[in-house]
């Protein structure tokens, strides 16, 4: 059993439930280093709980909000989100509390009934701008629609200028006893925050990018998310990181990724990866599909302005692992990067129509150049490639 409680503020509580058994975020992306789940208690002339954990961490939460409220009862949950590694004690919360009142927007109320049957209870609805006072604290209520599912919200406490932010500012891997930034490395959590973003976040960065800009004007000493570290020291840094990744801001370098089956795509990468770093490409991150989750690929696309796709003919279509990449960067809609493409094949030719067809829906900046290798790669086709090469240099270093 999980149990930490840090008084961020005087009375003011982190709750914090570390889940290292997960193997995958969203049954999907990979959580090597585990996540927390996290939600927080304001005692004041009224208590509030923000948020809850996942269903299978509730008996080390139940143990943490006990241990704080002693005697006193929850007054308020403040439901910023509601997805099930969020809302999973939320149904307890209201049997061991029932004239506790739920405070959330019309998508929170909808979705409580659909999510967990939860309806008919004593519901709080609030809309943008609202306030709701607990004594010597307020929350100031703001939607953020779709980041990431509709109903998510976050609140703010303008006396001592806190956000509680939700799923935004969150980040993967499980708290290993540091929970302000200022107790670890930035750089130590900066790429799992990036994927994080990239995997979760990214999809509706357009929304992400409206909500940072609702928020702008606020002035935020410390950000309390529902995953990853609370920012205390490092708050301005991580508003703007998010801010550039909701923008699509770049770095110049090239991620090649392929798929091969039996090497032969594997030696045009390699091949291609030599001709960019000749043609002047600094930063060059090669990646085999069917050894690395698109979860790390998508986040070095998020950094880096150039891509490149390989991939062999597979029964006449794209190799599997490519088409699953494709398919999740045709969801996620990325702008600002230029984009490479190649093929091979033995006895059929189609994974380059393929690709083609990707670059020209994907509404990336793509080079037009057919490279469709049967078999081995010969002079004519090398020489193709450091066009390509060259071609993705001048590209992505202006």
């Amino acid at each position: 059993m999980n149990n930490i409680t840090i008084e961020v503020k005087d009375n003011l509580y982190y709750l914090g439930v570390n889940d290292r058994e997960t193997p995958r975020f969203e049954n999907l992306w990979p959580l090597d280093y585990g996540v927390a789940y996290n939600a927080y208690i304001i005692i004041d002339e009224k208590v509030a709980l923000l948020d809850t954990v996942k269903i299978t961490k509730i008996e080390g939460f139940k143990s943490n909000y006990e241990e704080i409220l002693g005697d006193r009862k929850l007054d308020y949950l403040i439901l910023h989100h509601i997805e099930p590694d969020h809302g999973g004690a939320i149904a307890d919360i209201i049997e061991k509390y029932p004239d506790i009142q739920l405070v959330g927007n019309k998508q929170t109320k909808k979705l409580l009934k659909v999510m967990y049957g939860i309806e008919n209870v004593n519901f709080l609805e609030v809309k943008e701008g609202d306030e709701l006072c607990l004594g010597k604290r307020t929350l100031k209520f703001f939607t953020t629609p779709m980041c990431h599912w509709p109903e998510s919200m976050v609140s703010y406490e303008p006396n001592e200028k806190i956000l509680f932010s939700q799923d935004i500012f969150g980040s993967f891997g499980a708290l290993d006893g540091s929970i302000f930034d200022d107790e670890m490395d930035y750089s130590r959590v900066r790429s799992d925050m990036r994927r994080y973003f990239s995997n979760i976040i990214g999809k509706q960065a357009q929304q992400a990018k409206m909500a940072l800009e609702k928020l702008e004007n606020l002035e935020i000493d410390m950000i309390c998310p529902v995953h990853g570290i609370i920012w205390r020291t490092h708050t301005r840094k991580v508003i703007e990181e998010y801010t550039k990744w909701a923008n699509f801001q770049v770095e110049p370098g090239v991620v090649l990724v392929y798929g091969s089956m039996y090497g032969t795509t594997e030696a045009v990468a390699d091949k291609l990866a030599r001709f960019l770093v000749e043609a002047g490409v600094k930063t060059v991150k090669v990646f085999d599909a069917s050894k690395t989750h698109a979860s790390y690929i998508i986040n070095q696309i998020w950094k880096y302005n150039g891509l490149i796709i390989g991939s062999c003919t597979y029964n006449v279509h794209l190799l599997p692992v490519i088409k699953n990449l494709v398919s999740i960067l045709e969801h996620y809609k990325i702008k600002n990067h230029f984009l490479g493409y190649f093929s091979t094949y033995g006895w059929a030719s189609q994974a380059n129509n393929e690709l083609k067809a990707f670059a020209e829906a994907s509404g990336f900046d793509y080079i037009d150049q057919k490279i469709d290798i049967n078999g081995m790669a010969t002079e004519e086709h090398e020489k193709q490639l450091r066009e390509l090469a060259k071609s993705m240099a001048d590209k992505v270093n202006g």
